[in-house]
């Protein structure tokens, strides 16, 4: 299967499943361009879905930033906190007021 996401303004704001050949005959006279998404990843990074950005530099769907103090991680193309997630077997959620991980209760 082929997988497409139309992308408006950097913006993934649709994912398709349509051969190659679909394009020959579409008509689509809406804004953005149509691009090839790979659920094995094996281009682009990740799989495209609503919401994901598409860097043209990078050739990259990136998932949204969950929090503004998270950074990309330059080669996975995922959000890292700015602190590592505890290693101890417990669950936590991020708490961004205190940029750390809170156990959860």
């Amino acid at each position: 299967m082929t997988y497409f996401a139309k992308v408006l303004n950097g913006v993934v704001e649709k994912v398709i499943n349509a051969e190659a050949s679909f394009f020959d005959t579409f008509v689509d006279d809406s804004p953005g361009d149509w691009i090839q998404t790979y659920k094995d990843r094996s281009k682009r990074k990740h799989y495209a879905a609503i919401g994901y950005s598409y860097d043209q530099t990078k050739d990259a769907f990136i998932p949204p930033q969950p929090f503004s103090s998270w950074t990309l991680n330059e080669t996975t193309y995922l959000w890292e906190a700015p602190v590592a997630y505890p290693n101890d077997g417990e669950l936590y959620d991020w708490n961004e007021n205190s940029k750390s991980w809170v156990e959860r209760v």
